[in-house]
């Protein structure tokens, strides 16, 4: 499970896509950038090829939750 999830505008203009976002998973932090179209894309820590469908599912969930509500 993410712990500590937060998220920020990509852009200075927050009419323009894109998000930078961050959080904790197996004491490790992981960074990425979430675009328009949903495509996530880890800047630093990519998580282990096992992980990755479990924890992409999170971060469309809670992005759908927090910028598209």
């Amino acid at each position: 499970m993410l712990m500590h999830f937060q998220f920020k505008p990509l852009f200075e203009n927050k009419n323009i896509p894109g998000w930078n976002f961050s959080f904790y998973y197996k004491k490790q932090r992981y960074t990425g950038i979430y675009h328009q179209t949903g495509k996530i894309e880890f800047t630093t820590n990519t998580p282990e090829q096992k992980d990755i469908d479990a924890l992409t599912s999170q971060i469309h969930e809670l992005m759908l939750y927090h910028v598209y509500e």
